[in-house]
């Protein structure tokens, strides 16, 4: 008797659990998704493009200045080391720290300029940012008018074989913030 009733409850467990599962499934397929093409929009807003202009030119410029250092500091050190055989120990402790001093100078300007809070994060973040805002605004007014459950990023997220052009909403975001799509 005992064993009957063990068995019992496994199928009564197996039932529930198989019943719970449905109901998950059914539930998720209740939803609705979308598909947006994060790249293709940035593509097609011209501040995005305006942005990493200059960025990109803020970098080049910050980077050769960095440069500009370690070559100070490589021209130093070699220098130094044409020119050790006839210093004084002092002399060589003088040249030593100068190279030192040119080579922290460049580590420091290089963490200001590119460091995690340096100036290049804080102008990525200043300039695009907020184009980042607007599209997640106008993401999530679409998605709440249309009831999506969840949008994702086809450009991002290698996990995605195929999705449907009829679930993209990329051009519609595009329209939403006043572009044309190319």
């Amino acid at each position: 008797m005992c064993t009957l009733k063990r068995k019992g409850n496994i199928k009564m467990k197996k039932t529930l659990l198989m019943s719970l599962m449905l109901m998950a499934t059914l539930a998720a397929s209740a939803q609705k998704f979308a598909l947006m093409d994060m790249e293709y929009i940035m593509k097609n807003v011209p501040a995005w493009t305006r942005a990493n202009e200059q960025i990109n030119q803020a970098s080049k410029k910050w980077q050769a200045e960095v440069e500009a250092l370690n070559n100070e500091a490589a021209t130093l050190y070699k220098n130094y080391q044409n020119e050790a055989v006839f210093l004084s120990n002092d002399q060589k402790k003088a040249r030593q720290e100068a190279v030192m001093k040119k080579e922290k100078e460049a580590a420091d300007l290089r963490k200001k300029y590119f460091g995690p809070e340096g100036e290049l994060f804080k102008k990525r973040e200043s300039l695009i940012t907020p184009i980042q805002e607007d599209i997640y605004q106008v993401v999530k007014e679409i998605s709440e008018l249309r009831g999506y459950s969840l949008v994702l990023d086809r450009s991002s997220d290698t996990a995605i074989i195929f999705g449907s052009p009829k679930i993209d909403i990329s051009n519609e975001v595009l329209e939403r913030l006043g572009y044309a799509s190319r």
